[in-house]
C-alpha cells in the first residue's frame, strides 16, 4: 500500500524524514545492504549517508548486518547505533563488533527504558522494553511519534501475557502498530516451539478480537518466519487474518506520521 509522504514516515525497518532528508533504519540484518539500497530508491540519494540505526535486541537477525559498516566493507565513518545498556556491552565488549567501535565505523548511543530519543523539532523515537530471550541483551520495542501520528514498532515478543502493558491499551494509544507474526500457529516448526516463544498470529488475533475494527485495523503482522503461511503466500491464511480486520506487512508500505 503506498501513501503519499508529506510528514516524517516509517517504512517498518526504514524511517526517513522527507523535510530533512534524513534516514535512519531499524535493526541491521543480515541483509544490510539491501535496507539501504531500497532507503536509497526511496529518498533518491544514491550517497552512503545513514543518519542513524536503531537496534532491538543481540538475536542475529537484528544486528549481525552491522559487519557491512566495517573496513571490510563499507568503512563509514561514525553512524550513530542506538542500544540499550547491555546491547551496547555486547557490541563494545566482544570481537568482531569491538573493532567497529574502535575504528569509529560506528558511533554507540546508549539509550534507556522509556527515554525519548529527539531526531527532530517533532519526531521522537522511545524505546520500551519488551519480554524477550535475553540471552546477551535487553529487548525493545520502540514508540515513534511524528507531527500528528504514532506507530508502535515490536519485531520480537515472547508472549503478551508476560508483558506488564496491556496489548488492547497500546492498540487504542497508537495509529499504527507493527508487531510479531513470527508465527501464525503453534505445531509450525518441528522442534518445540517453546524454545522459541513468540506470539503465534493467531493468539494475537484472538487476544484483541473484541476491540472495534478500526482499532484491529491498525494492526500489521511483521517479522515472519520462513515457516509462517503468511510469508509463503497462503490465500487462505491472508483472508483469514484479512477477515479479522488485521493487516500484513508488505515491501513497499508506508505510514505517514
Amino acid at each position: 500500500m503506498e501513501r503519499s509522504v508529506k510528514t516524517q514516515a516509517c517504512f517498518g525497518d526504514r524511517f526517513i524524514d522527507p523535510a530533512s532528508k534524513a534516514r535512519w533504519i531499524f535493526d541491521a540484518t543480515p541483509d544490510l545492504p539491501d535496507q539501504f539500497e531500497a532507503i536509497k530508491r526511496l529518498t533518491g540519494d544514491r550517497s552512503n549517508r545513514l543518519d542513524g540505526i536503531f537496534l532491538t535486541h543481540a538475536h542475529i537477525g537484528h544486528y549481525t548486518g552491522l559487519m557491512y559498516l566495517g573496513r571490510e566493507s563499507m568503512n563509514s565513518k561514525e553512524i550513530p547505533v542506538f542500544a540499550m545498556p547491555r546491547m551496547r556491552s555486547m557490541l563494545e565488549q566482544n570481537a568482531p563488533w569491538s573493532q567497529l567501535v574502535g575504528l569509529e565505523n560506528i558511533l554507540l548511543r546508549e539509550m534507556a527504558d522509556g527515554r525519548q530519543v529527539r531526531l527532530g523539532n517533532s519526531l521522537t523515537v522511545e524505546p520500551f522494553l519488551v519480554p524477550h530471550r535475553d540471552e546477551f541483551s535487553e529487548t525493545v520495542g520502540y514508540r515513534i511519534k511524528g507531527g500528528t501520528r504514532t506507530l508502535v514498532f515490536i519485531p520480537d515478543i515472547d508472549k503478551w501475557g508476560k508483558w506488564q502493558t496491556p496489548l488492547a491499551d497500546v492498540v487504542r494509544s497508537s495509529d499504527y502498530l507493527l508487531l510479531d507474526g513470527t508465527f501464525y500457529a503453534d505445531g509450525e516448526i518441528s522442534r518445540p516451539m517453546s524454545e522459541v516463544p513468540h506470539p503465534f498470529v493467531t493468539e494475537t488475533m484472538s487476544l484483541l478480537r473484541d476491540l472495534p475494527l478500526a482499532e484491529r485495523r491498525k494492526v500489521h503482522f511483521i517479522h515472519f518466519n520462513h515457516s509462517n503461511p503468511l510469508v509463503q503466500g497462503r490465500p487462505d491464511k491472508l483472508a483469514e487474518v484479512r477477515r479479522a480486520g488485521f493487516g500484513v506487512a508488505a515491501e513497499g508500505m508506508r505510514f505517514p506520521l
